[in-house]
């Protein structure tokens, strides 16, 4: 008779008990370790994501990329934009781009530098005119917002002095106004912001974040058809404090530049897909706007966009269209607003083929045909 079969049965439950839950804690270990790897390879951090790559600037008072920060895939210059080393004062002759934004912007979604959409539009100009100079920040930042971009252009952008802003704007404007009228028609308690808060260990623990999170959408998803809980207002009057902020931001930037181009905004959701697609490609903007649906998200960006081409031609700016040119798909976006390489790839073709086209750089003395 072993050591376990001479043991009462009492005490055969409490090791049976105890050895169980020593085999799940070395297996939540084994997962929690393989989830920080992962998060190493693509951020260079075991403890954090995207959030690691901001801080808030003392000079400024803005929240930022941490200057001289490097990643996996990442890098951050010396002035706190995402990209290669921009020279202060601009030299003579070359032809500086200023890409505002977002999240969508920065594209910490891409891995490598090289792939962000800003990256590529200006490769595509040194190929159109390989006896210019180029080069371009991308001052693009998680969480901002129109209004967020015209005190980055004020406070660190304008000092650069860029030749041409590009504007990428919408999807944190509509989740701003959306969370407000949300919290006017009592949809929404402003203590818990939708109920998009997460629990303790998932401040301590990634596999714990990444599941409870994943476990929120999906239960967001499956109330995303329900009546109850959810924004009632016309698309446009959600879109009208995003136009008064974005007439700000042009305004703004035809002050500083010579040309300014607004961007419509590609998302993955689309009219024409079945409801289960839509569902979806709706996920990550149905966390962090839970008192929208699909449709309706389809809806607010659609009028969102109206606004953009609007005011475009109402200051005279260009407006880059076909924002549909970018397939919504999973090959193209890594969630419901967020390039995939693929996907920036398309973006970056769509601008740069409109800004050659319709004569951006001709209108900074560069030829029509190099």
């Amino acid at each position: 008779m072993n050591r376990f079969e001479s043991m009462s049965s009492g005490k055969r439950v409490v090791v049976l008990a105890g050895t169980g839950l020593l085999i799940c804690a070395l297996l939540a270990a084994l997962f929690e370790g393989g989830v920080r790897v992962r998060q190493w390879l693509k951020y260079g951090s075991v403890f954090a994501g995207v959030e690691s790559l901001y801080h808030d600037d003392p000079v400024t008072g803005l929240r930022t990329a941490v200057p001289g920060l490097r990643t996996k895939g990442i890098n951050i210059n010396a002035l706190g934009f995402r990209g290669p080393e921009i020279t202060d004062p601009k030299p003579a002759g070359t032809i500086r781009i200023a890409f505002m934004g977002g999240s969508t912007t920065i594209s910490a979604e891409v891995g490598r530098d090289e792939a962000t959409w800003p990256h590529l539009v200006t490769a595509r100009l040194r190929e159109r005119w390989p006896d210019h100079r180029f080069d371009y920040i991308n001052a693009g930042v998680s969480g901002y917002t129109a209004e967020s971009s015209l005190k980055n252009l004020e406070r660190r952008v304008k000092r650069l002095d860029p030749d041409l802003i590009v504007i990428y704007h919408a999807t944190n404007d509509l989740s701003v106004n959306g969370y407000q009228a949300a919290l006017a028609q009592g949809v929404i308690e402003e203590s818990n912001k939708g109920d998009m808060s997460l629990s303790w260990p998932s401040k301590y623990s990634l596999l714990w974040y990444l599941v409870e999170k994943n476990l929120k959408v999906m239960s967001l998803q499956n109330q995303a058809e329900e009546d109850t809980g959810k924004l009632d207002a016309d698309a446009r009057l959600l879109a009208e404090p995003f136009e008064r902020d974005l007439i700000g931001l042009v305004e703004a930037s035809r002050e500083v530049a010579d040309v300014v181009a607004l961007v419509t905004f590609s998302i993955r959701m689309r009219a024409d897909q079945d409801q289960a697609t839509r569902l979806s490609g709706a996920q990550t903007s149905l966390y962090y706007m839970p008192y929208m649906t699909p449709d309706s998200l389809i809806d607010s960006f659609a009028a969102y966009n109206d606004v953009i081409r609007e005011v475009g031609r109402a200051l005279d700016v260009i407006v880059i269209e076909g924002e549909d040119t970018v397939p919504g798909d999973e090959t193209h976006f890594m969630d419901s607003v967020h390039f995939s390489e693929a996907g920036s790839q398309v973006m970056a073709n769509r601008v740069a083929d409109d800004l050659i086209g319709q004569g951006a750089l001709q209108r900074l003395g560069l030829p029509a045909s190099p």
